[in-house]
C-alpha cells in the first residue's frame, strides 16, 4: 500500500537533522582544539560543510591541482642547481599543453654546446588551464600540478609570469603535498634501480664467463 507524503516526510526528516547536528557539531567544534585547523569536507560529514576560512581550511585532496612547479631533488629552503633539477629541456610539456603557456630555452655548458637542462622556464599562470597533461606526459617526474590556489594579485605581468626560480619546488615539498603519488613514483624508480642492477650484475657474470 503506498503512502503518499512519505517521502516528503523522510526528506524533511533527514533536513532537520542535518540542522540539528550542525548547531551540536559548531559548538563542539568552538571549544575542541582537535577540531580546528584543516577539515576535511566529505558527504559523510555531520553537520554544517561551513569552515572559518581563513582561521580554518579544508583539507585538500591530493589529486587537487592548480599550477604546475619544477620538480628538484632536494629538501626545502635548498636553492635549485642544474645538478639537482630533473627538467631536461625536452619540450614535450610545452607540445602537448593546450594553451601554449609553456617556454622553454635548453641551457649550454661553457663551450656553447646544448646541455640536456633548461636554462629558462617559464609559464604564464592566466593562461594555464589547470589541465595537468604537463605533467601527465613528463617522463622525469620533473612537472607536477601544486596545490597553491591563493595566488590573486593587483598586477598581471610581473606576479603571474612565473620563471624558472619562481617554479621550482623541492622533493621534499612535493612528498608532503602529494605523499601517495611519491610513494608510489619511488617505488617505481627503487624497482627500476633493481632490474638495471640486476640486468648489470648479468652481464658482467656473462663476461666473466666467457
Amino acid at each position: 500500500m503506498k503512502i503518499y507524503g512519505l517521502e516528503l516526510i523522510r526528506g524533511l526528516g533527514i533536513t532537520m537533522g542535518r540542522f540539528i547536528t550542525t548547531y551540536t557539531v559548531g559548538f563542539r567544534r568552538t571549544f575542541s582544539n582537535r577540531l580546528r585547523g584543516h577539515v576535511r569536507q566529505d558527504v559523510s560529514q555531520k553537520g554544517i560543510f561551513t569552515v572559518q576560512y581563513p582561521e580554518e581550511r579544508l583539507q585538500l585532496p591530493e589529486r587537487f591541482r592548480v599550477l604546475p612547479v619544477l620538480i628538484f631533488d632536494g629538501k626545502e629552503g635548498e636553492r635549485w642547481s642544474q645538478e639537482t633539477e630533473r627538467c631536461t629541456a625536452c619540450g614535450i610539456c610545452a607540445k602537448v599543453c593546450p594553451p601554449q603557456c609553456i617556454w622553454i630555452v635548453q641551457g649550454k655548458d661553457a663551450s656553447g654546446k646544448a646541455v640536456p637542462k633548461a636554462s629558462e622556464f617559464t609559464i604564464d599562470t592566466d593562461v594555464c588551464m589547470n589541465c595537468g597533461l604537463c605533467a601527465e606526459f613528463c617522463p622525469f617526474d620533473a612537472i607536477k600540478m601544486d596545490h597553491r590556489f591563493e595566488i590573486a594579485t593587483e598586477e598581471r605581468w610581473v606576479s603571474h609570469i612565473h620563471d624558472i626560480d619562481k617554479l621550482h619546488v623541492s622533493t621534499e615539498y612535493y612528498a608532503k603535498t602529494h605523499p601517495k603519488a611519491w610513494a608510489k613514483e619511488e617505488a617505481k624508480r627503487h624497482a627500476e634501480a633493481q632490474r638495471k642492477a640486476a640486468a648489470a650484475a648479468a652481464a658482467k657474470n656473462v663476461e666473466k664467463k666467457a
